[in-house]
């Protein structure tokens, strides 16, 4: 997988973000605050890849998450990664995948260069598969987050989630 990853590294030994500064207006990032993207080859093996590496950066930039937000979060980049490698890889051999972290909110988004545009499915107890975006808007959904796709300048689409970020068990 390749890291062209943006923003700050992890913090510096020492630094716990907690620090007070009576000159700061609250207009300054926090440690965690970024955007960060990594491009993986459209193949069954990126899933677990991708989710690992989003694991594994939320807990480098100390980003503040419960257990069950990280877990909704990893099971979104698992269904989203999945759906480019099963419906996209014909006209997209490579996908993008982004963090993105503010304040109060953390954003995952996969892109892909196939102009398909998915819908949500209903339930159909009958089908084996094609849930995938559904599962994805009910987590976004029961966590507070919303979720879309849209479409790319290049013709493709990018699929993402926004969740807010859990601080109750940080204050």
């Amino acid at each position: 997988m390749d890291d062209d990853g943006r923003g700050p590294g992890p913090r510096p030994d020492g630094d716990t973000g907690t620090e007070e500064d009576p000159d700061d207006d609250g207009s300054r990032p926090l440690p965690y605050e970024g955007v960060w993207r990594f491009t993986a080859p459209a193949v069954d093996a990126s899933v677990p890849q991708a989710r690992h590496a989003v694991r594994d950066l939320l807990f480098r930039q100390g980003v503040p998450l419960g257990d069950d937000l990280v877990q909704g979060l990893l099971l979104i980049v698992s269904e989203l990664v999945t759906n480019a490698v099963r419906h996209a890889a014909v006209l997209s051999p490579v996908l993008g995948v982004e963090v993105a972290v503010g304040a109060g909110w953390v954003r995952v988004a996969v892109e892909d260069e196939h102009p398909y545009r998915p819908t949500a499915l209903e339930t159909d107890h009958g089908r084996t598969g094609g849930r995938g975006l559904l599962l994805v808007r009910e987590i976004a959904r029961e966590a507070g987050g919303t979720c879309d796709v849209q479409h790319t300048a290049s013709g493709g689409k990018v699929i993402w989630a926004s969740l807010p970020l859990d601080h109750a068990r940080f204050r």
